[in-house]
């Protein structure tokens, strides 16, 4: 499903975050950890985008530099039609209101002093939302409906299991009614027979109250579930990106259709295509390889993807809304066609 520009909710572009690394006696800036480098992507209005990639791709980052949680080094990030990065201290906190972040761990996104009561009601005091009494009444409300009893208010996040503890987190993220919510690989922590409840529970919720996730993962089968549309990330850029149904019956990447070939599956009958095993490591963010950051670990890969960084941009035979970043997406069968191929020197 292709999303049209008028109805995207949030419109990344261009964005980059670099932290900067320091060493020597004097702690001087010895080069930047290049995190996030270039991505661009859209969120429409009601839509699930799946953002996913191996653990140290910049998915998380991706997440906190939307939120302003980092302040990027470079790009824009126009949520509802007001740019972020530009926006000053009132209007970030009037737009903070319909951004909200469910995080990847239970335990550690919710203070342990302070009752659950205290802690869903804290998106209300913050925003000076209702009176006390209707804090309570909302907080009770919250907790119901992500399948928590009312009076769990009065206890404390360690009396929880970790998917009520998540359930927790979840009814703090809805409580000011937001517009887009940022998943940050939120049942990565939990037991596989939780993992369905809580995907359950946010599809519900995404029905009932028209909400938008930019949903990161590291998990496909996952992201597959509950995704529209899904960007695939790899050392701070997006490689590919598509319709879900699309990513997964048409992967063009390379890197791609390794992440599809690596998942299980439940068949022991049924015989999955061949597909060259990656080798090697995932590149350092400091020093990221020239070109296609992929080209290190690419079974295809040759001088023409060791010199010169694929453009994001649509492939024009496959389903509209399907891009990709690699030189010879759709001919890689044979390696490339046109350069002498060169898997090591």
């Amino acid at each position: 499903m292709t999303v049209p520009e008028n109805d995207d909710l949030l419109r990344v572009e261009n964005l980059k975050m670099y932290f900067p690394v320091r060493g020597g006696v004097l702690r001087k800036r010895v080069g930047y950890v290049h995190a996030v480098d270039g991505v661009s992507l859209t969120v429409g209005r009601g839509e699930t985008l799946g953002l996913v990639g191996e653990s140290g791709c910049g998915k998380t980052t991706v997440g906190r530099c939307i939120l302003r949680l980092y302040q990027p080094t470079q790009g824009r990030v126009i949520f509802d039609g007001t740019d972020l990065l530009e926006a000053d201290s009132k209007t970030l906190r009037t737009a903070r209101r319909q951004l909200q972040m469910i995080f990847q761990d239970p335990f550690e996104s919710l203070n342990s002093r302070h009752t659950v009561g205290d802690i869903v009601a804290e998106p209300f005091i913050i925003h000076r939302v209702g009176r006390p009494a209707d804090r309570m009444r909302s907080v009770a409300g919250l907790l119901e409906r992500v399948g928590l009893a009312a009076d769990a208010a009065s206890r404390f996040p360690h009396e929880f299991s970790g998917g009520q503890r998540q359930r927790i987190g979840i009814a703090r993220a809805i409580a000011l009614n937001p517009k887009l919510v940022v998943c940050d690989e939120p049942v990565s922590a939990l037991d596989v027979s939780i993992q369905s409840q809580i995907l359950n529970l946010l599809l519900a919720l995404q029905k009932d109250l028209g909400l938008s996730y930019l949903f990161i993962a590291h998990d496909l089968a996952v992201v597959k579930h509950v995704s529209d549309r899904i960007a695939v990330m790899y050392l701070g850029r997006i490689v590919e990106y598509a319709a879900s149904g699309e990513l997964y019956r048409q992967p063009l990447h390379p890197y791609t259709q390794a992440l599809i070939a690596a998942i299980p599956d439940p068949d022991p009958e049924k015989k999955k295509m061949s597909q060259p095993m990656l080798s090697g490591d995932v590149p350092s963010p400091i020093n990221p390889p020239p070109g296609c950051h992929f080209h290190p670990r690419c079974p295809y890969a040759c001088r023409r993807c060791r010199e010169e960084t694929p453009a994001l941009v649509p492939f024009g035979s496959s389903e509209p809304g399907h891009w990709v970043a690699c030189h010879f997406a759709g001919r890689l069968d044979g390696g490339c066609v046109d350069t002498p191929r060169i898997l090591s020197d």
